[in-house]
């Protein structure tokens, strides 16, 4: 595989692009995937974690994601290359279009999750003065845009260049930043902004877009569980339209705090907790990325494992697990059926929009049925949960009319 960049990972704490700004916002700072990053903004101008979560349900919330990695894999024979490490159909996926995916090992077990968009541009055709065409238009160089998790991208950028081929050529976009407005007002907000930007694209759909002189990637996707938009952006531009965004009435900035508990309640699970490289994705519930043509065809990093898990299930499940009371267990919490211990939570807390706390954790096969009655240890005490469906709070993606 060739790259465009020679890098290495960076120990150190760094700083976003918005820095200043969240900090002239009121923003609480907090270390996380090695950046300084927003946990939540002053409670005087309207933030505080369930403000921002509650807002967010209600109007639009404004996240810096830019501690994500965002990656280009380019050049012929990608759409291959990429699916000899992902599950996913990549070369079923259309232009435009985006796909939940998972980078596994050789054992079938999670590297990071990601999402990948078929970011091949069309190349409109040629005139000379007279009007006539003397180059027909086409599509241009196979490109697929990856964002992967801020705590894993170092790994996830070894090990991609380690298993791409010669011929294909990865880039990280370390100039990018990365915008997600997120809300049932995120698209007004939006349209206001970007005439039109809405209207263009569905959920899991993405397209470019210049906004002024500012290119921009607006991708219809996000990590709540409400409609909203990933925007790429470059960095040095970042600030204005964070800026322009939350002159919209809709709009307000919303830190990590609130990010992980509509994340939770949304019950999508966060890389280094729910998932990790000790899961695969039979267990980890998310069997849906492994489409149809790769389970009768295979050829992808940890295939036979993981075809094998499909066919005869997995010893233990992620499952959503509901409370009572106001007490929230916390990952690594213990999970008992009677006197056996069947499981461990692996996310956690109070859910500000069903008022009762929520978890995800595994429990053993036997036990993950909807409904069934255990018990998790918080602060010695064993507090009783049901097993529970997962969304906790249903989802209100845009899939169009």
């Amino acid at each position: 595989m060739s790259d465009t960049e020679t890098d290495t990972e960076i120990a150190e704490v760094q700083q976003l692009p918005l820095d200043a700004w969240h900090r002239r916002m009121g923003a609480r700072m907090v270390p996380f995937a090695g950046y300084e990053m927003p946990i939540q903004y002053a409670k005087e101008a309207g933030g505080g974690i369930v403000a921002e979560h509650q807002w967010t349900r209600e109007q639009a919330g404004l996240f810096d994601v830019s501690h994500m990695g965002q990656l280009m894999v380019t050049g012929e024979g990608a759409a291959e290359a990429l699916e000899a490490l992902l599950p996913g159909d990549i070369s079923a996926l259309k232009p435009g279009r985006v796909r939940y995916s998972l980078l596994l090992d050789e054992d079938g077990n999670i590297l990071d999750d990601l999402m990948v968009t078929n970011a091949t541009q069309w190349i409109d055709p040629v005139e000379d003065e007279n009007g006539k065409v003397i180059e027909e238009g086409r599509w241009g160089e196979p490109a697929y845009y990856l964002v992967v998790n801020g705590a894993t991208k170092w790994d996830d950028i070894a090990h991609l260049r380690e298993h791409l081929p010669d011929e294909v050529t990865l880039t990280h976009m370390d100039d990018q930043a990365l915008l997600a407005l997120q809300g049932p007002n995120a698209a007004t907000a939006l349209g206001r902004a970007m005439r039109g930007v809405p209207d263009q694209i569905n959920f899991m759909q993405s397209m470019t877009y210049d906004f002024g002189e500012l290119p921009l990637r607006i991708s219809r996707c996000g990590y709540t569980g409400e409609d909203g938009f990933e925007i790429s952006v470059a960095a040095e531009q970042v600030e204005l339209l964070a800026g322009r965004l939350c002159a919209e009435i809709e709009v307000r900035p919303a830190g990590l705090g609130a990010r992980d508990s509509l994340r939770l309640e949304a019950g999508l699970p966060l890389y280094g907790h729910d998932i990790t490289t000790e899961t695969g994705p039979v267990e980890a519930d998310l069997s849906f990325a492994i489409s149809k043509k790769r389970r009768e065809a295979g050829g992808f990093m940890g295939a036979e494992r993981v075809l094998a898990l499909l066919d005869r299930g997995t010893e233990t499940r992620r499952v959503g697990l509901l409370f009572e009371g106001r007490l929230p267990a916390r990952e690594g919490a213990e999970i008992f059926a009677g006197e056996v211990r069947v499981g461990t939570v692996t996310s956690g807390g109070f859910s500000p929009t069903l008022g009762v706390p929520v978890a995800m954790g595994y429990v053993d096969a036997a036990h993950c049925a909807e409904g069934t009655e255990l018990e998790v240890v918080v602060r010695n005490k064993r507090l009783p949960a049901k097993v529970a469906a997962l969304p906790f709070v249903p989802h209100r993606y845009h899939r169009g009319k």
